[in-house]
């Protein structure tokens, strides 16, 4: 067991803003007393503070080239700003831009005029144990290069956008060939509207009220909802689809989707609808509304994968970690209910279940 883990992240937004700064605000805290924000203080032994970013990569001329520390704080982002960060020493370095920036992104994103460094070899270089994919939704070929750089080096990869990688047989079968592991896709907020929405689907179900319909309806104003709020919202709404249709026992009416409303900043508003029939026929009607900060809603979860990559790497474990994906992430390689997909985590964090 290393002491530390060492970081890698691809995409320097919103979502790798909040992990880097919740790596400095949660650096002192080294009791194993619950800590607000934090699901486990200590996970197999790795406190927050064993996590040590050494590398990252963007395509942005406002980030690539600056620290890390400098580069979290840079237009676009706007994620909730939880304290300082001091340089952490880490350039940020182009990543290939592939299909990462698509025309309605451009406005947002100004692409460096520097040549794309070989990410594997760099991942290699640095040691790094982990990589955390942050790029935006809907980035087939840039998401699977990350992969597959992560893979070859036998690094961990954490995929917390909705590419099918981690609960693809054939991903998971190169992973666990090189030695890597994987945990995806698509990440589950701490408390967001995939997990309120699958709560309230689950309650429904286990009462005996049949859902007729539902939906959910997700606005916010960062770069992330400027991306879903176009056609690569598809594949977001799947993952959000899927992970509240594999707890109902039958097809009903549901959808998702998006609105970009740019004053919100990094604030997300969610609504969600479930209607159904209980006793004799009755209607029933229950609206949820959600207002949270996107952003470290994400990081509450990925600061558990990364160290969830880092012990199974430590047991020399390779390959899909299906009790982490299930737990963590919206489409795992299998869905289970989410009390027992948490036993199975606490399981495999014990050393009890080996994925």
């Amino acid at each position: 067991m290393s002491p530390q883990i060492r970081l890698a992240i691809a995409g320097v937004g919103n979502c790798a803003s909040s992990l880097i700064q919740g790596l400095t605000y949660y650096h002192d805290h080294v009791s194993d007393e619950p800590v607000p924000g934090l699901m486990h203080t200590v996970l197999g032994g790795y406190r927050i503070r064993d996590i040590v970013p050494v590398a990252a990569f963007d395509v942005s001329a406002d980030k690539v080239g600056k620290d890390l520390a400098e580069a979290i704080f840079a237009p676009p982002n706007c994620a909730w700003k939880s304290c300082d960060v001091a340089p952490t020493g880490v350039e940020v370095m182009m990543g290939p831009v592939l299909d990462g920036v698509p025309p309605h992104l451009q406005p947002f994103v100004k692409v460096a005029d520097r040549k794309p460094v070989d990410v594997e070899k760099v991942l290699r270089e640095t040691g790094a144990d982990v990589l955390v994919n942050f790029i935006p939704t809907g980035s087939k070929d840039a998401a699977r290069y990350y992969a597959q750089a992560a893979i070859n080096a036998g690094v961990g990869f954490v995929n917390g956008i909705p590419e099918l990688i981690a609960s693809d047989p054939e991903w998971a079968a190169r992973a666990e060939k090189h030695g890597a592991q994987l945990i995806g896709d698509d990440v589950k907020s701490q408390v967001g509207a995939t997990i309120l929405h699958r709560t309230l689907a689950k309650l429904f179900v286990d009462r005996g009220l049949k859902i007729t319909r539902s939906y959910q309806l997700n606005y916010a104003g960062n770069t992330d909802f400027a991306n879903l709020s176009t056609q690569r919202g598809a594949s977001k709404s799947m993952t959000k689809e899927k992970a509240v249709e594999s707890l109902v026992p039958y097809s009903f009416p549901l959808s998702s989707g998006f609105s970009f409303l740019e004053v919100l900043g990094d604030t997300k508003t969610a609504l969600i609808l479930l209607e159904g029939e209980k006793f004799g026929g009755a209607p029933i009607r229950l609206l949820a509304k959600l207002d949270v900060e996107d952003s470290p809603n994400s990081a509450g979860v990925i600061i558990d994968a990364i160290r969830c990559c880092k012990i199974a790497r430590d047991r020399g474990v390779s390959g899909a970690l299906e009790s982490a994906s299930a737990y963590l992430m919206k489409h795992p390689p299998r869905q289970f209910p989410d009390e027992e997909a948490r036993r199975r985590l606490e399981e495999f964090i014990a050393g009890t279940r080996e994925r």
